[in-house]
């Protein structure tokens, strides 16, 4: 393939990629002028591409609209690792969701977020900022920073290059401060959320370690401010971390990607 269309099938699949990304997990339908805004797209390449999206199965017309379509959902059950690492982590997981009647999250790093790849929710669940294959800047959450306190230094050092958003008033958003939280989580193997990534939302979170491979995941238990003492969850979020990290198979062992 000579350069020129090589560079024109990157800038292509870079296009797709800013479409399809701009739903979001309350999005029902958007239109071709609202994907273009998300997107910082011209309103007419969107459109082309959303007709190219419809026809492959990747969107579908709703109404005025679009939205994610069947062959999307295809794809993503074609994602077998973190299906596995779920499915390992579910008893543990329903245990510790019984145990506490707060909602349980498990999620793994990908650059500056996490990834929620499971989640169980309590019996008085709030609405929470995160969702299963949902996405949030890692600084921001109690699995993001019990996978940073654990990851190697220059992934600390990327993410504070990226900028550190401010998704609530409590979002740290200064690099020292960050660096010595993450300090502090490494002492006590939690980590916590005080409503910095959702409003009236916290959480205490531990990571998954397993030996040669550093952080593969990490568990938490959130739930609404006021209603629950994180710190006092906190030991049975680390048992739960620590049983998993003892008895995940290697198999298990190979994401972050």
């Amino acid at each position: 393939m000579r350069t020129a269309q090589w560079n024109d099938a990157v800038s292509v699949i870079d296009r797709v990629t800013l479409v399809l990304g701009a739903f979001r997990s309350d999005d029902k339908r958007l239109g071709v002028s609202e994907l273009a805004r998300r997107a910082n797209l011209p309103k007419s390449t969107v459109s082309r591409l959303v007709a190219e999206l419809v026809e492959h199965r990747y969107l579908e017309r709703d109404g005025a609209g679009v939205r994610p379509g069947l062959r999307l959902f295809e794809l993503g059950e074609l994602a077998t690792q973190p299906k596995e690492l779920r499915s390992l982590a579910l008893a543990t997981m329903t245990d510790l969701r019984d145990a506490t009647g707060q909602t349980v999250n498990l999620a793994v790093l990908e650059g500056g977020e996490v990834v929620y790849i499971g989640m169980l929710r309590g019996r008085n669940a709030s609405r929470a900022p995160a969702r299963v294959g949902g996405r949030l800047p890692a600084h921001t959450t109690g699995v993001g920073k019990a996978l940073l306190a654990f990851s190697p230094p220059e992934a600390v050092d990327a993410v504070i290059a990226g900028g550190l958003a401010r998704l609530q008033p409590n979002s740290i958003t200064d690099p020292d401060m960050l660096r010595r939280e993450l300090e502090a989580v490494r002492g006590s193997g939690l980590a916590y959320d005080r409503e910095e990534s959702g409003r009236g939302i916290v959480c205490v979170a531990s990571p998954i370690l397993k030996s040669g491979y550093g952080p593969i995941a990490a568990i938490s238990v959130s739930g609404r401010a006021g209603l629950i003492d994180v710190k006092h969850l906190g030991a049975a979020v680390r048992t739960a971390a620590l049983g998993l990290g003892r008895n995940l198979p290697a198999r298990a062992l190979s994401w972050p990607l």
